[in-house]
């Protein structure tokens, strides 16, 4: 692929985001919006974080794509300690915390 085709991607890729971002805060961002609309925007994190932490675990580049055993038990110990405490920060902290131990150990 050319530099050019490169550039051009990284353009348009940046009007699209530039033109959604336009629609909610320029167009709609001073009416209110109707709560079928709310309830649903308040899952956007919920979905996006999972969607880009997921490869990462499964198909981790550092192993060549092979899962191991330190991501898949940090990916455990996150989800039970944010579905115990309902705190994402201590969730990915408790996470962090068990990969680096484990991948210390583990090499």
């Amino acid at each position: 692929m050319s530099d050019t085709n490169v550039w051009l991607i990284i353009a348009a890729l940046g009007v699209l985001t530039y033109m959604t971002r336009f629609v909610f805060l320029g167009l709609i961002g001073d009416r209110e919006m109707p709560p079928w609309l709310l309830r649903h925007l308040r899952f956007t994190g919920v979905a996006v974080l999972p969607g880009l932490v997921a490869p990462l675990i499964l198909w981790p580049a550092a192993t060549g794509g092979e899962p191991d055993a330190a991501r898949l038990i940090a990916a455990g110990v996150t989800l039970a300690v944010g579905m115990w405490r309902k705190d994402v920060i201590q969730a990915v902290i408790a996470g962090g915390a068990t990969f680096a131990v484990l991948n210390g150990l583990m090499g």
